[in-house]
């Protein structure tokens, strides 16, 4: 009798761990959760920045006089994107 009652105290015992030890990392989880959704948002605001400050060096190297042949597709083939990008978000709000 004894041995079982000492064995099921044991039990009881490792189970509160287990337990404070879940309850631990469910707080660590949501944590990281915000943290992570901090982060994406940080990226996408960098994302935002560095296309903007490309259009920026875009608008910049048209500007200057010597333009190359490779430089004026790459912006060509650029501007199209922006194009149909914008063609797609108008095409959505009028439906």
């Amino acid at each position: 009798m004894i041995d079982i009652n000492s064995q099921l105290q044991l039990l009881q015992v490792k189970l509160q761990q287990l337990l404070k030890n879940y309850q631990q990392l469910q707080k660590e989880n949501g944590q990281l959760k915000k943290e992570l959704i901090k982060k994406l948002a940080e990226v996408s605001s960098l994302k935002e920045t560095t296309q903007n400050i490309q259009q920026q060096i875009d608008v910049l190297k048209l500007s200057k006089s010597g333009f190359d042949t490779t430089e004026k597709v790459i912006l060509e083939k650029r501007i199209d994107i922006y194009l149909k990008e914008i063609d797609k978000c108008l095409a959505l709000l009028n439906a």
